[in-house]
């Protein structure tokens, strides 16, 4: 497998951070950094970014934190492809978007201005070897990735998500999840990913210019936290 594609970094110690001022919020404009608690507060979509570059050692920290999520018998079976700058970004727009979706969202030109675009991608055939190893054969996950009632790759990749969308509040950035929906062999093709890897999701990351469109999703009714919270059974 060929190195270029992606990026294979070590984990390393997370600085810490100062305490946010007061009031900040992802929509606010740029942010400092913060406490763990208020990290997981804040955590909010962010779709419209400034065309503001984002340090090259800021990208390295919130890939290196990607990577520092679980991984089921520590597999490594997910990947991170990272665009930076408008050339690059644009190989994942113009594969993934068609002109009538550009035309008529009201998120694109504060999408597209994002400076950086974060490509997580999993290999089932990763976890299906590891699993046929003899330290894992009991559990039978070793012959097809139909013997997986639970998809472990797809939980490692979501693991890595968070953990970067966490790390851009941590570093004062707004970023946000955009699902596989359309382009995927295109992008694959134009970005040289090895066959057997699956995009999981794309993470544009960059810094809030205030101007985002409210996500009609708020105005639905979230259930309380003691109805989503069962102690000792449902």
């Amino acid at each position: 497998m060929g190195t270029g594609w992606a990026m294979g970094l070590v984990g390393r110690r997370a600085r810490p951070s100062p305490r946010a001022r007061p009031g900040a919020g992802p929509a606010s404009g740029k942010l400092a950094g913060v406490e763990f608690d208020e990290v997981i507060r804040r955590r909010a979509m962010v779709r419209s970014f400034s065309t503001d570059p984002v340090a090259p050692d800021t990208v390295d920290a919130l890939v290196r934190a990607a990577l520092r999520a679980p991984s089921a018998g520590n597999t490594g079976g997910t990947q991170w492809v990272v665009l930076v700058g408008e050339a690059e970004t644009a190989r994942y727009w113009d594969t993934t978007t068609d002109e009538a979706w550009r035309d008529s969202s009201p998120r694109w030109e504060g999408l597209r201005r994002a400076p950086v675009i974060l490509l997580a991608y999993a290999s089932a055939e990763a976890y299906v070897a590891r699993y046929a190893e003899a330290d894992k054969a009991a559990s039978l996950l070793g012959s097809s990735e139909t013997a997986w009632t639970v998809p472990y790759w797809i939980g490692d990749a979501a693991f890595g998500v968070m953990s970067a969308l966490l790390a851009a509040v941590d570093a004062g950035l707004g970023a946000c999840v955009l699902g596989n929906f359309r382009g995927e062999d295109a992008l694959a093709s134009t970005l040289d990913v090895p066959e057997g890897w699956r995009l999981f999701c794309a993470v544009p990351v960059g810094h809030p210019d205030g101007n985002d469109h409210r996500s009609p999703s708020l105005d639905r009714p979230r259930p309380t936290p003691d109805e989503r919270i069962h102690h000792g059974r449902w």
